[in-house]
């Protein structure tokens, strides 16, 4: 059986490091693989206004991020590439899929406790909602793998449960997608908590930055600990690039690390270049489609068109299987 893959991607600006090595590679390795026959790379912009945002900076922010996808070498010949809000169906679908999802399912989500803490002053039915539209995100292209983080596994468990109450109740053919991982799924914070984030200031390395941007970022890793002691959080996290990064010479700076002997500017400075040598061929090819509007803008509108294709079938089929149609 042939799969299909959905991802999407807040509309929250330029992807950064975190976003290539955890989701951006292995979309590329997906979308030549002839056991798929369908992949979906969206900008879910209508999850962006679930918190708040600016509105003047969404169009430019999603955007960005297609700009991003194309120069990593995601080809709209093979891929379905575009905005959610392109394709009105996911949202009429995520209503459907509400009725069939109990409020006290959301409210326990870790996610929602998480965005409520954060933002206690916008606690909007969207937000609560958030689940629901990602698992018509999903299911609309009836895709049966997401590549996501381990922080997405809940959401996607409640996708899995709307699918199962669909097929139940209304006969339905929706599958149960899976979560599937790609080298470098976690990459750390900068701040040595958490992951890489682009709503964590100081936390990331975006695709975009100069050697000088990425040595100033490297050598603000936390390294108060002594050479020769017990690593800190920071020290793991410089470790953790060197074996993505520059794995050759891991041995040789945990011997040093262990001696006692380790200078750590001359880890970090060894890791910084690494990664700019990683992202020129990137910042290259970005420079070149990013001056070229017309490409970028029909990549977009015929991504929707091929998107709302798949998407008004399914929509159609649920309606029919409800009574609606």
């Amino acid at each position: 059986m042939k799969k299909r893959m959905f991802s999407g991607i807040r509309a929250t600006g330029e992807l950064h490091l975190g976003n290539y090595l955890g989701a951006v590679k292995g979309m590329l390795d997906l979308q030549n693989d002839p056991d798929f026959e369908l992949s979906v790379y969206m900008v879910v912009d209508i999850h962006t206004i679930t918190t708040p945002y600016g509105v003047k900076e969404l169009s430019t922010k999603k955007h960005e991020i297609i700009i991003d996808y194309l120069a990593t070498g995601l080809d709209p010949e093979k891929s379905i590439i575009t905005f959610q809000s392109l394709v009105p169906e996911h949202i009429e679908l995520a209503f459907y899929f509400s009725s069939v999802t109990t409020v006290a399912r959301m409210l326990h989500l870790p996610t929602y406790k998480d965005k409520i803490k954060q933002y206690p002053k916008n606690v909007t039915l969207a937000l609560l909602n958030y689940p629901a539209l990602m698992a018509a995100d999903i299911l609309i292209y009836k895709a049966n793998t997401v590549p996501a983080g381990l922080d997405q596994e809940p959401h996607l468990e409640v996708t899995r449960e709307i699918a199962r109450k669909m097929n139940q109740i209304y006969g339905t053919t929706f599958p149960e997608p899976v979560r599937i991982t790609t080298k470098g799924e976690y990459i750390p914070s900068l701040k040595s908590e958490g992951k890489m984030s682009k709503t964590v200031e100081g936390s990331y390395i975006n695709l975009t930055d100069s050697l000088d941007e990425i040595r100033k970022k490297i050598r603000s890793v936390p390294t108060a600990t002594q050479a020769g002691g017990e690593m800190n959080e920071g020290v793991k996290t410089l470790f953790k690039f060197a074996e993505l990064y520059i794995p050759n010479k891991v041995e040789k700076y945990k011997k040093e690390f262990d001696d006692g002997t380790l200078q750590f500017v001359n880890l970090k400075d060894s890791i910084a270049e690494a990664i700019y040598k990683d992202l020129q061929p990137f910042q290259e090819r970005r420079k070149k489609i990013e001056s070229d509007q017309a490409y970028i803008d029909k990549v977009i509108k015929e991504g929707a068109k091929k998107a709302r294709t798949i998407a008004s079938k399914t929509v159609k089929e649920v309606r029919q299987k409800m009574g609606l149609f």
